[in-house]
């Protein structure tokens, strides 16, 4: 029973040291959760008494947001070759481009007040122009995105005609695949 004595004081060590790594992980996600909330509540009169007010704002928010998902996603769809700096290069872009849409977005909700904040605690007051930013901020983003999906598909049914086209003329000349397996 010797042997076995190291081995339960191990897995003991081991268990407290992942609980305390649970407990600071998820002190440290509610604690940056928290701050967040504060620096938006706190910044957000100043950003959204920009020229044009918070219509303004709500716009220019969307389109980061449109223009960070759409990089994110382009990012994400190409095939990277080549060094293992250029592979983590390329992951880097795209977590920037997509968690800099996020971040726009999440910082327009968190300007909101709370579902269950009352209106006399600090930090829980309404703040004019908070609705008004966060629906130009989502329709601005829907309709780029609605536009450069329209764009993309038409392109791609460009391609997908020119090369029905260019198939056809070669079975024409009987140099194309035919259905028939030869």
């Amino acid at each position: 029973m010797m042997a076995s004595e190291p081995d339960r004081g191990f897995r003991t060590w081991e268990g407290f040291a992942l609980a305390g790594m649970v407990i600071t992980l998820g002190g440290s996600v509610v604690m940056a959760l928290s701050l967040w909330k504060w620096f938006a509540r706190t910044t957000a009169p100043v950003a959204l008494n920009w020229p044009g007010g918070s219509w303004a704002f709500g716009v220019a928010a969307g389109v980061v947001v449109a223009l960070g998902f759409l990089g994110a996603s382009w990012l994400s769809g190409l095939a990277v070759r080549g060094s293992r700096l250029r592979q983590v290069g390329h992951g880097v872009g795209t977590a920037v481009c997509g968690g800099t849409a996020f971040a726009i977005l999440m910082y327009v909700l968190a300007s909101l007040p709370g579902k269950n904040c009352p209106s006399y605690r600090d930090g829980c007051q309404y703040i004019p122009g908070t609705g008004s930013a966060l629906i130009t901020c989502l329709a601005t983003s829907a309709l780029l995105g609605w536009g450069v999906y329209r764009i993309q598909k038409a392109r791609a049914e460009k391609r997908q005609t020119r090369e029905r086209e260019r198939i056809r003329k070669l079975r024409k000349k009987g140099k194309g695949k035919t259905r028939k397996a030869r």
